[in-house]
């Protein structure tokens, strides 16, 4: 069996200790905000950026392009002497895969040694984070790339994005709802919940009144969803902008309820923050239908 490594991008939302501890490969997204731009190499702390946006700063993002797609590959590559799964952020939400497609297509002609293999994996945040996870438990046990990479197409769009942000006016500024929708949504705080649908899309699935009721539908449509697939959620991910003590709240809830007990929480990163906005909560789960 020949060896691979996994990379993905900074839009799996994984901590630092995670990649570190796994050796991925990370293609960074960069993201502009009061003038400056960051990316993987020049961060701004996170809650640095939360803050700024609570105080009206307004981010904006751009995607990998496919020259940089391309040197993330080829330094992988000679590092570690070794194929690539690369899984990528959805392309219902950025074209990101297709440079990186772009890159490996460009690599294959000019680069035999290795191959790299591109993953569309129509995930986001920690979605994208944990299908990044199973795909190293497969490699773990074993499965070569084709074998993983099948596995991984035909289990993805069993990853359930669940998620309900506390601003509506961030999803008004990326068309998500309308501007009078955002206001009296507001004003009657109204909070939506959203799913990423089969496409790797963003789509409103309903609508509560108040913060904590839209966490407990964030369970209820957990217990809903996991169906035969409950024995596969030995973890659950839960992403947050800068609202770690609900994120809390919400892995108890599913613990009283559920029996899980095993979580990885981590913030929503700065690129797919900027669109979610202060006070996002995202829960991540297999189950039997998105």
């Amino acid at each position: 069996m020949k060896s691979y490594i996994i990379t993905t991008d900074t839009t799996a939302d994984l901590p630092e200790t995670y990649i570190q501890e796994h050796h991925l490969g990370i293609m960074s997204l960069s993201y502009t905000i009061d003038g400056n731009t960051y990316d993987r190499s020049q961060e701004l702390p996170v809650k640095e950026f939360y803050e700024k946006m609570r105080n009206g700063s307004l981010p904006t993002t751009s995607q990998v392009n496919p020259e940089a797609a391309k040197k993330v590959f080829l330094e992988m590559m000679e590092q570690y002497d070794a194929d690539i799964l690369h899984i990528a952020f959805s392309s219902g939400l950025s074209g990101s895969y297709n440079s990186a497609q772009i890159a490996a297509q460009e690599l294959s002609e000019e680069y035999d040694k290795h191959h790299v293999t591109v993953l569309d994996s129509l995930c986001a945040s920690l979605g994208e984070g944990l299908l990044v996870h199973k795909a190293l438990e497969n490699q773990r046990k074993g499965m070569s790339l084709a074998e993983n990479t099948q596995w991984l197409e035909e289990n993805k769009l069993h990853i359930v994005h669940n998620f309900t942000v506390d601003d509506l006016f961030h999803l008004h500024r990326g068309g998500r709802v309308s501007k009078t929708a955002a206001i009296v949504g507001t004003i009657i705080n109204l909070k939506p919940i959203l799913h990423v649908d089969q496409e790797g899309h963003l789509i409103p699935l309903a609508k509560v009144r108040g913060r904590k009721k839209s966490l407990m539908a964030l369970v209820d449509s957990m217990e809903q969803q996991m169906g035969s697939y409950r024995e596969q959620n030995d973890i659950v991910f839960i992403s947050h902008g800068d609202c770690e003590e609900e994120a809390r709240y919400l892995s108890d809830l599913i613990q009283q309820r559920l029996g899980i007990s095993c979580f990885l929480i981590n913030y929503v990163g700065p690129t797919i923050g900027a669109h979610s906005g202060p006070g996002t909560m995202a829960l991540f789960y297999m189950g039997e239908y998105r």
